[in-house]
């Protein structure tokens, strides 16, 4: 099918033929104009669309133009995707779209608290966009039943699979009601779990582009820049200022990698912040909306952190480290050039991963240009090393955990010279008067005698998060391991979530 000419021939809902003006987008992408019939025609749509190719749109145009009909307060659509960043992006996308509508969308993943979601769903959002995990939390209450559900949407679902999400996503179908709808299903690749799991899910789909071979934009430009890795950090600094990039995201490997490029950017004076895994959901959205308002030139990001990261004009991406996939190239340096815009994406090189590379130039059907930096002193000894060795890292965490240990053995020590009478404890000083024991007090739910556990243990009392029942308790508390005290970690819901801290 050739590419529409224009939005208008789409037949889109007037509202949002405007937000789409106002967006500045005058034409559909090839995968918009291919999926976007189809899907307005209410078939289901078996995608195969690389990054950056303006697929959130294809699925979200078509869902939004039938609500419009659609009367308000029930959730109609869902759509679930591999990341917290990925999800975010797509309710700005939509929220974006539908600025001359009703229409509402909402976000739901993990890290951040369960409240306002809760709301989304009790309030009927139009469209909820969620990570698999902190929806199966959410289906777990009966507030979450969503048994008006018209419109489901996969998003990178290979890369769920990549994730190990392909047994949760099962389970999330099984809690969807089982009347008809439509799915639409994106992937950029088709590997043989994500195939049978489209048989199950789709109804004589309308399929596109799944013969196609995964390869880069047609707008960026590649080139490689063979280095040794203790010179990495030091001409990522030298082309930095140089000026040539004003932003750029940058990719490691590890997340420990990611903070220490992160901290020697920083102390040569480039602005620079991180987003991985470890990062908390506030540091995380922190980081990304600080790099796309411009406080920060380099983001520096591990691969799966990097899902939905969508700067507007981003000219680099910079693979600091060789990417172990031609599929994680692809979608590193995806993240230019988006949507037909032009963008470079450089591949630092060191001498061990020239193997590496040579699989993605395989897998790209292309050799990418070599480049090296006249004016940069390859030479050079490095001042601070980039890597700590891995030695020196677990004899640092072996350290602290025997320090831990030490702090808690003479903690036990203190309180048992306590209880047994005023004797000195370790350090030294006189022991506080010894509380009467529980045996002395008569019978107790728990008790703080000498078989009492630390506070918070795993019994059956009170339980801020597990399921409500009665608790005999006696004259006093008791704040033991195993008794009926206070406890966090009883049955139920779950505080936090069950996402992984990269969903």
């Amino acid at each position: 099918m050739t590419a529409t000419p224009s939005f208008s021939s789409l037949q889109l809902h007037p509202s949002l033929q405007q937000g789409l003006k106002e967006l500045g987008f005058a034409r559909p992408t090839p995968i918009q104009a291919e999926a976007i019939p189809p899907a307005l025609e209410g078939r289901d749509v078996l995608a195969c669309a690389m990054t950056g190719s303006g697929k959130t749109y294809a699925f979200l145009l078509p869902i939004l133009h039938h609500l419009m009909e659609k009367p308000r307060g029930t959730t109609r659509a869902l759509v679930i995707t591999p990341t917290r960043e990925l999800a975010a992006q797509i309710v700005e996308s939509l929220n974006d779209v539908t600025v001359h509508t009703p229409l509402t969308g909402a976000a739901v993943f993990g890290g951040v608290g369960m409240g306002p979601q809760e709301h989304a769903f009790r309030s009927g959002a139009d469209v909820i966009v969620a990570t698999p995990g902190r929806l199966l939390d959410h289906f777990r209450m009966p507030y979450a039943k969503l048994e008006h559900l018209e419109y489901l949407v996969l998003d990178e679902a290979d890369r769920m699979l990549d994730m190990g999400f392909l047994p949760e996503i099962k389970k999330v179908l099984r809690h969807l009601p089982q009347k008809k709808r439509q799915t639409l299903f994106f992937s950029a690749t088709m590997p043989a779990p994500i195939a049978a799991l489209t048989k199950e899910m789709l109804s004589n789909p309308f399929t596109l582009n799944l013969q196609r071979q995964a390869a880069p934009a047609v707008g960026i430009t590649q080139a490689v820049y063979p280095v040794s890795q203790d010179l990495k950090s030091g001409l990522l600094v030298a082309l930095l200022k140089r000026g040539d990039m004003p932003q750029a995201l940058v990719f490691t490997r590890t997340k420990h990698r990611a903070n220490r490029l992160a901290a020697q950017l920083v102390a040569a004076g480039i602005k620079a912040e991180r987003i991985h895994g470890n990062r908390s959901q506030a540091q995380r959205t922190q980081a990304l909306a600080g790099f796309k308002d411009g406080d920060y030139q380099v983001l520096v990001a591990t691969d799966i952190a990097a899902r939905g990261i969508d700067v507007e004009a981003l000219g680099h991406v910079v693979n600091f480290d060789v990417p172990l996939a031609a599929e994680d190239y692809i979608h590193r340096v995806g993240r230019t050039a988006r949507a037909e815009a032009t963008g470079e994406a450089f591949t630092f090189v060191s001498p061990d991963e020239e193997g590496d590379l040579k699989q993605i130039e395989r897998a790209i059907k292309k050799t990418l240009p070599r480049v090296t930096v006249p004016d940069f002193d390859y030479s050079a000894k490095p001042q601070t090393k980039l890597e700590v060795p891995l030695a020196e890292r677990i004899a640092e965490i072996r350290k602290k955990k025997a320090e831990d240990r030490a702090r808690a053995a003479a903690k036990v020590e203190r309180r048992n010279a306590a209880q047994s009478g005023g004797a000195r404890p370790a350090g030294g000083r006189p022991a506080a008067p010894a509380r009467k024991t529980s045996e002395s007090r008569g019978p107790s739910t728990g008790s703080r005698g000498p078989s009492a556990g630390g506070s918070g243990g795993s019994g059956g009392g009170a339980s801020k998060s597990g399921a409500a029942g009665r608790v005999r308790r006696g004259p006093h508390r008791g704040q033991g391991g195993n008794g009926g005290g206070s406890s966090n970690s009883g049955g139920g819901s779950s505080r936090g979530g069950g996402d992984s801290p990269y969903a």
